[in-house]
């Protein structure tokens, strides 16, 4: 793949729309060109500046307006032509509010449509490459420490051995725009990545998508966006994301 099948792509990746061999092309061709992965982040950075634009109104916008409407009827002279205005305007003002509400809404759905795919072309390439792990290791204790100077944050990492889903190591990836930690655990012969990172929502609830045949469960806790993939069955993935939860 050259640059200028890049550009033809460049949205059709960010929006989800390529398949999956198309995808892992482009993002072989990222690794190698500066210049492409530079566009993308900024068509990523510029998304989600848009994404920000649209905030929800304060609890005491409706008080407010309310408020307006009842001076403004006590005021005005005989006759309903001002009152109705307000009235009117009210409900306009109603309706954008919730109008931006749902498109905020939105935007975050596609945002976290879009990421999904990240993250299965993500675990599918580090068994296509034989590279789940940098360093292997059934030892919590042993996994955690090497993060250490390779990342600005320190992941949690545990075992679940005792529960059917040994950690089998962990290895630096890249989702999101920025480097992430991958937690590689198994689940008899299937594997399962549970990639983490920092996110400015405090909580968000669990998440399932399914992605060209491999299951996805994401949720946010403590700061921190986790991400489960693997060909694993919905029922057992979720098991393990309960169990990384805490729940």
């Amino acid at each position: 793949m050259n640059c200028e099948e890049m550009q033809d792509l460049m949205h059709a990746y960010v929006d989800r729309e390529l398949d999956l061999i198309r995808s892992l092309e482009l993002e072989h061709h990222l690794g190698d060109c500066d210049a492409c992965s530079e566009e993308l982040a900024g068509i990523r950075r510029l998304r989600s500046q848009i994404g920000f634009l649209y905030q929800m109104p304060q609890p005491s916008l409706e008080r407010r307006v309310r408020s307006a409407v009842r001076k403004a009827d006590r005021s005005s002279q005989p006759g309903w032509f001002s009152v109705r205005a307000l009235a009117v305007a009210a409900a306009a003002l109603f309706v954008a509010v919730i109008g931006l509400g749902v498109l905020r809404f939105t935007t975050a759905s596609r945002a976290n449509d879009v990421l999904a795919s990240e993250v299965v072309a993500s675990h599918v390439r580090s068994m296509m490459a034989d590279h789940l792990t940098d360093v292997s290791s059934s030892d919590q204790h042993t996994v955690k420490p090497w993060f250490g100077g390779k990342l600005d944050f320190s992941p949690v990492v545990s075992d679940f051995a005792n529960e059917g889903f040994p950690l089998v190591g962990g290895r630096l990836d890249y989702l999101d725009g920025r480097p992430v930690a991958a937690l590689v655990y198994k689940r008899r012969q299937h594997y399962i990545n549970l990639f983490v990172w920092p996110s400015s929502a405090e909580s968000e609830s669990a998440d399932h998508r399914s992605r060209q045949g491999f299951n996805v469960v994401h949720w946010g806790s403590s700061g921190m966006s986790w991400w489960a993939v693997s060909d694993l069955n919905e029922s057992e993935l979720q098991q393990f994301a309960d169990l990384a939860k805490g729940e």
